[in-house]
This record gives structure tokens, C-alpha cells and sequence, in this order.
């Protein structure tokens, strides 16, 4: 039981973080661009305009993520409460390879998002701002 706990508790970690992050960014995001911090990519580093639209949408895309895992991130360990030691360190790479998967697979929608609304030039594109 004590590790079932401890395991699910290890796997909600990564979430919270997520949540955490995307406020940051969303509301917080580096008031310069640099290569340390915030949503860094080729296109998202053209300029001003293009890196405050990539960490703000990046930032709205880790909060819906990360609070729509939250909950089915704890109940698929409720079928092994009872499960051996083998069959949790299973699950815990199973359930964080998951949400990692998730984190990186916001990589192709804030891409997606910011060739909407620039050109390659790093330039608004003309019309209505994508956000979705």
C-alpha cells in the first residue's frame, strides 16, 4: 500500500508542474527573448511578436493539458492498488512516458499555431488572430 501511494504520487508530479509552467508562461513570459527560458523554437525566436503569441498560447495549451490529465493520471492507479512491486514500476513508466508524451506533443499545435498567424519572416499574417 505505502508504495502504491508513493508511486501515485510520483506520477502526479509532472501535471501540477505542467499547470505551473503554463501560468508562468502564459502570464509571465520572459520579457526578452533568450535560449534558457520560455517556449524556444526557430519560429517562436523570430521576434517580440512572435515569442509573446508562442509562450501565451503555449502557456493556455499546458493548462488545459495538464488539468485534463490530472484526474485520469491518478484513477488509472486505482486497479493496482493491490499490485505487486513489478506491476507499479510498470505503471509509472507507462503513466510518465504518457504525460511526457503529452508535454512534447504541444510542441506541433504551438508550431501549427504560430505559422497560422506568421510568415517565415516572422511577420503577422493579415486577417484574424488563430488561436486555436
Amino acid at each position: 500500500m505505502t508504495d502504491w501511494i508513493i508511486i501515485t504520487l510520483c506520477d502526479q508530479l509532472i501535471m501540477p508542474i505542467m499547470i505551473l509552467c503554463g501560468y508562468l508562461m502564459k502570464n509571465h513570459a520572459p520579457k526578452e527573448i533568450n535560449s534558457s527560458c520560455g517556449y524556444r523554437s526557430k519560429r517562436s525566436m523570430k521576434n517580440m511578436d512572435t515569442w509573446v503569441f508562442a509562450n501565451q498560447y503555449c502557456g493556455r495549451l499546458w493548462i488545459r493539458l495538464g488539468l485534463g490529465m490530472l484526474v485520469p493520471s491518478v484513477l488509472i492507479h486505482i486497479p493496482f492498488l493491490h499490485g505487486s512491486d513489478a506491476a507499479l514500476a510498470i505503471l509509472c513508466v507507462v503513466v510518465e512516458s504518457v504525460q511526457i508524451g503529452v508535454m512534447l506533443g504541444s510542441i506541433y499545435f504551438v508550431e501549427k499555431a504560430l505559422k497560422k498567424n506568421f510568415d517565415d519572416h516572422g511577420l503577422r499574417r493579415k486577417g484574424p488572430e488563430v488561436i486555436d
